[in-house]
């Protein structure tokens, strides 16, 4: 059985592609374009079961969903609205820019309708250049960087996968980001006016590895970030042995790194 994680974890699964390949060579946007897996240049969806009874909608918001009858589609809000973000150090034909000079929006969405929408318009990590990122963020995030205000207090759990496994991992964290899955990770006693605790996700596509992060806003209450641990292992059904590590965002400012010198969590095996 093929290795699933970069360090060596074992999985259920095989990677979707082999080890050595390597993305396309005519991905050359520095902002993604639609995907070309399907004959009319759509990616396919396959239902999450994320979404089958875990959003729950404010009482505020229901009232905007629209009804399905006459023919109109049925809205279905999410409790935040999301940005996605794309990051390349390097495109293609440039020289190497500065983490913020390359992050750009792609798009906002509000509800589940929205989110596929973009979703299946998105080029899939695998067909991406290697130190190119995908960011998603809730909109009381400003700018995806370890320095906004939301960010600067908390930081991020890291898994590193093995090439060709990231597409199906991504989406499915994706999805329970924004549908909920996360919601009890907090503090019991934040408020209903206080900012998710989960202030997004992301996935950085580099030469040998693809890396997975989910971002929080209060890295030094250890409780918090070990039920969001215990969290991304569930849904993602992750193997118990799955080596997980964290990192603040103010230990990230220090020595100017993502993922470098971070604390490892051995799962079962620690």
């Amino acid at each position: 059985m093929s290795a699933y994680f970069s360090n060596h974890s074992q999985s259920r699964f095989l990677p979707t592609t082999t080890p050595n390949s390597h993305p396309p060579s005519n991905t050359t946007s520095s902002t993604p374009s639609p995907s070309n897996s399907s004959s009319n240049g759509l990616r396919s969806r396959v239902p999450s079961r994320h979404f089958a009874s875990s959003i729950s909608i404010p009482s505020e918001q229901r009232s905007s969903i629209s009804s399905s009858t006459n023919g109109v589609a049925t809205v279905h809000p999410l409790r935040n609205t999301w940005v996605f973000w794309f990051r390349q150090t390097h495109p293609p034909g440039s020289k190497v820019v500065n983490y913020e000079e390359g992050i750009k929006k792609i798009s906002s969405f509000s509800s589940i309708e929205s989110y596929w929408s973009l979703w299946t318009h998105l080029q899939p990590p695998s067909t991406l250049q290697p130190t190119t990122d995908y960011l998603l963020f809730h909109t009381g995030v400003r700018r995806p960087v370890w320095e906004d205000p939301l960010n600067i207090s908390g930081g991020k759990w890291i898994i590193r996968l093995k090439k060709g496994v990231a597409d199906r991992l991504w989406e499915e964290l994706i999805i329970a980001v924004i549908g909920d899955q996360f919601s009890d990770c907090g503090d019991p006693e934040s408020g209903e006016n206080d900012p998710p605790e989960i202030c997004g996700c992301t996935i950085s596509v580099r030469h040998s590895e693809d890396i997975v992060s989910v971002w929080n806003r209060n890295g030094a209450d250890q409780r918090v970030t070990g039920r969001i641990r215990d969290t991304m292992r569930r849904v993602l059904n992750l193997p118990a042995n799955t080596i997980m590590e964290y990192k603040s965002n103010n230990d990230s400012l220090q020595d100017r790194s993502s993922f470098r010198n971070s604390a490892i969590d051995r799962g079962s095996d620690r």
